[in-house]
């Protein structure tokens, strides 16, 4: 099992290094960072000292060997350097810094990108579990539902409904339940257009306003929720022409007990991929949900970024994207030799 996930690991760890480079490589290219720093004053000195501290006085390939410095949790720094850039780390002998990635200051704000990205990520771990939940609560027993109903008007109504949900897209779907629901029926529902999960009393203290995520949590809920329901209702009905759910029956169990501790158990492979992609997905790609219910995540940060060529905000949000898709992966190798003992891991 060890060996299994340390070699997982070092795999992830050269799909994360492929994406350091694209993104270096894509970014390093759109306009000048100096005068995106700068902005529209300053004079020659103010931009050869911003070159500077940028490496762009320098070579690409200096500049991408102190990008990886920089994102590697051991780098090599003066104690000058380092004081001057803020860079928090413990020394650990020489010039060798421990510290955590650092993904460099926002060329607007001049905040560190990490500090910007841990405050926007509970709000995107909030949406993206909400929604999980959402559609795996009501996913896997309408499945189960629709397998057993098969062929009744429960079982047209789950596929049908499933259809409309894979084939909406999100963005679509948010705009019209953000103004039917946050809009023309906000006296009955209490819910309003836009809102994040915190806002600011007078004493200007952080208060949770969770009735917020309800509307993205549902629009973004939906496809993923319509994929799990047409996996499960396929791999159930499956798994019911099986020989050992006859046995089952023959030895005189019920069908509850036959359907979720034989049945399921054996169904579940294939939903637990959906359910892990689904929540890398939305951990990564909430950016339009976010942005329309003005939830205060990584996706708006992002967008927000993109639309002022932010470009080390954006970089960082990337390369976190990717960080998330590959632990996730990880995690659903290691489900399956939970929840399926035919999986065995050597």
């Amino acid at each position: 099992m060890l060996r299994y996930l340390l070699k997982k690991i070092v795999y992830g760890f050269f799909v994360l290094l492929g994406v350091v480079v694209l993104v270096f490589a894509l970014f390093q290219g759109f306009g000048d960072p100096a005068q995106l720093v700068m902005g529209q004053t300053g004079n020659k000195a103010t931009e050869a000292a911003i070159r500077k501290e940028l490496y762009l006085d320098r070579s690409k390939t200096a500049q991408f060997a102190h990008y990886l410095n920089d994102l590697s949790p051991i780098s090599r720094y003066s104690e000058a350097e380092q004081q001057e850039r803020a860079i928090p780390g413990w020394r650990v002998g020489g010039n060798w810094v421990l510290k955590a990635p650092y993904l460099r200051r926002s060329y607007q704000t001049k905040r560190p990108v990490g500090e910007m990205l841990a405050q926007a990520l509970p709000g995107t771990l909030m949406l993206a579990t909400a929604a999980m939940l959402l559609a795996v609560l009501l996913g896997i027993p309408l499945g189960m539902l629709a397998a057993v109903r098969k062929g009744s008007w429960l079982d047209t109504s789950a596929i049908v409904t499933s259809i409309l949900g894979i084939s909406a897209p999100s963005f679509f779907m948010g705009i019209i339940i953000a103004y039917v629901f946050g809009f023309l029926l906000t006296g009955w529902t209490g819910l309003s257009l836009t809102g994040s999960w915190f806002a600011i009393d007078m004493q200007g203290q952080r208060r949770l306003t969770l009735q917020n995520l309800i509307l993205p949590a549902i629009t973004l809920g939906i496809r993923p929720l319509a994929i799990i329901t047409q996996l499960t209702r396929s791999a159930l009905l499956d798994v019911l022409q099986q020989d050992y759910i006859r046995t089952a029956y023959a030895k005189g169990l019920g069908q509850r007990t036959v359907l979720w501790r034989h049945a399921l158990r054996n169904a579940l492979n294939p939903v637990i991929t959906a359910i892990t992609g689904w929540f890398a997905e939305l951990l990564a790609g909430a950016f339009f949900i976010e942005y329309i219910f003005g939830w205060q995540g990584i996706g708006k940060l992002t967008v927000d970024a993109l639309e002022k060529l932010d470009f080390p905000v954006v970089m960082g949000s990337v390369l976190l994207s990717a960080t998330f898709f590959i632990f996730v992966n990880l995690l659903a190798d290691i489900l399956y030799g939970v929840v399926d003992p035919r999986v065995r891991l050597s």
